[in-house]
């Protein structure tokens, strides 16, 4: 019945905002066509807003979980148009707090005790309210202050029947739009999935917290706040509260003096320091998520909250990543080109030459403007674009790093409009690249790699008695096969010669006994002679 009654309401939505235009497209069937236009809304509901806009606003109307959805779905900049792209940025979590005696009950459940005997104090009315999880503020009883993550109760359940209906849209916009196939919802859909499943364990967060705190340890341009494990489980999660400035509130930032240039300029350098020194970066770095610290204005440090959401690059992206940024901004398009061969980002048998020159045509006009100008998210955007073009490969942790990227360089921009993002990021990427390619990065490998080596060290006379064991009955194997080749080509000329003789043998009779005298001389033979004969065809067709 739930069942029913939300897909009723979704049906009630998709009506009112009017969302069939989304497949009002003239390469649709005649008979799906013909069914739009009979749908009765069309008649009774104008359209009062431009497409993207119904899109949010339907999505916003639907709940929690097709918000989150909206919101991931907007970072998906490689695969939706801008407008569209831009108006589903604009969602927020509006979800009202469920009751704070219910989130008690949760906490106690979780922890095994009463919420009285794990804190001092704990308010009811949480700090915030999004569409997974709600914040409560506490004081621990030795007077540390905390906040307290409450998982929503009921949200799995309608978290999975939400996703059952989203791939039933799905496979419907993919069957029946015609940007459909190349958006592939259902594949989208399913990442969602994957992300918003994760959020519903909260160790995973704190793990993922615990590790960007040890990463910038005694950093001064990072902080990260404490996971206290000992009052985290699944559904609860309880953190160390931190007093900040909310990044966005550019007045109060400017009224405390705050050095906005440094504040700019280091959340470049935290970026690029979680992406190529850690290969493990804060995803969700949204202006909600992040904070300044009020300590020292004139040495700004940030405070990250809401580990969720962390992406990762494994080495060999690391690097072709590197090495495409400063080959772009080189303007050496054959390397741009190549390097996405190399790493398989587009199939092998990519025309190298048209794809450069692909490259050229896009890149070209953005160098026209200064380089504190050029944006880096709309570089990789524009690369990307160009690359789906030949057939590349959605690559989810670049689209998460795309994603964060954006989302750090509009901040960056709107703390410091004047900043110079390639002035700022350069120097890191060539000495980064100096690092990894250099004397040092040699001898460290060799290093990291000397126990391996050495534990299979005194195993290596075995191994290359194996080996050459291995060769020898390769080697072995492979005589017996051209062995057997031989013998039976030797077989089948036999074969040929003999076939040959009785062909020949045959015909010469034909024509001897085709003739009256022959024939009579034949019958005039004695037995023995006819028989010296066969037996002397039977001896040469033998040989």
């Amino acid at each position: 019945m739930r069942t029913v009654m939300r897909s009723m309401k979704i049906a009630w939505i998709f009506a009112y905002y009017r969302l069939d235009t989304f497949f009002d497209q003239p390469v649709l069937p005649w008979y799906l066509r013909a069914l739009l236009w009979l749908l009765p809304w069309r008649y009774v509901l104008p359209i009062r807003r431009p497409q993207a806009e119904r899109l949010r606003l339907a999505l916003e109307a639907l709940g929690p979980v097709f918000i989150k959805f909206g919101q991931m779905l907007s970072t998906r900049r490689d695969l939706l148009p801008d407008d569209l792209a831009e108006e589903l940025a604009r969602l927020q979590d509006r979800v009202p707090p469920f009751a704070g005696a219910r989130a008690r009950q949760i906490i106690e459940r979780e922890l095994g005790r009463p919420v009285d005997q794990v804190f001092a104090r704990f308010e009811v009315d949480p700090m915030a309210s999004a569409s997974v999880a709600q914040v409560h503020a506490a004081t621990l009883h030795d007077g540390r202050e905390v906040v307290v993550k409450v998982i929503r109760p009921g949200i799995a359940r309608v978290i999975r029947g939400d996703v059952a209906l989203l791939y039933v849209l799905a496979r419907l916009v993919q069957a029946l739009w015609v940007e459909g196939r190349r958006l592939r919802p259902v594949e989208v859909v399913a990442e969602y999935e994957q992300t918003i499943f994760d959020e519903l364990d909260l160790r995973k967060e704190a793990a993922n917290g615990s590790q960007l705190r040890r990463n910038f340890d005694q950093s001064g341009i990072l902080y990260v706040p404490e996971v206290y494990w000992d009052y985290t489980r699944q559904q609860v999660l309880v953190m160390e509260r931190i007093h900040g400035i909310p990044v966005a509130d550019v007045a109060q930032l400017r009224a405390q003096g705050t050095d906005m240039k440094a504040l700019a300029e280091r959340g470049v350098e935290i970026f690029f320091t979680q992406v190529f020194r850690d290969s493990f970066f804060h995803a969700d770095m949204h202006p909600g998520n992040i904070f300044v610290s009020r300590n020292n204005p004139s040495d700004p440090q940030y405070i990250a909250v809401d580990f969720g959401i962390i992406g990762s690059l494994n080495a060999e992206d690391q690097s072709y990543l590197a090495r495409n940024i400063l080959a772009f901004f080189k303007r050496d398009y054959r390397q741009v080109a190549q390097l996405h061969i190399d790493s398989g980002w587009v199939p092998r048998d990519t025309n190298v030459h048209a794809f450069e020159t692909a490259i050229r045509s896009v890149c070209e006009p953005i160098f026209e403007k200064p380089l504190k100008d050029i944006s880096f998210g709309m570089v990789l955007l524009g690369l990307f674009q160009t690359a789906r073009r030949f057939n590349m490969e959605v690559q989810p942790q670049l689209v998460l790093l795309q994603k964060t990227l954006l989302n750090i360089e509009g901040l960056g921009r709107q703390l410091y409009p004047e900043l110079d993002l390639w002035q700022t990021a350069k120097p890191f990427l060539e000495n980064w690249m100096q690092e990894r390619m250099g004397v040092k990065a040699v001898y460290q490998n060799m290093k990291q790699q000397a126990p391996e080596w050495l534990e299979k060290l005194p195993h290596l006379p075995q191994m290359v008695y194996d080996s050459l064991e291995q060769l020898k009955l390769h080697s072995e194997s492979d005589a017996r096969v051209q062995q057997r080749l031989l013998q039976q080509q030797q077989r089948q000329q036999r074969r040929q010669r003999r076939y040959l003789l009785a062909g020949a043998v045959l015909l010469a009779a034909a024509v001897v006994l085709a003739r009256p005298e022959w024939q009579q001389a034949v019958a005039d033979l004695p037995w023995y002679a006819l028989a010296s004969a066969g037996l002397g065809g039977l001896l040469v067709w033998r040989a």
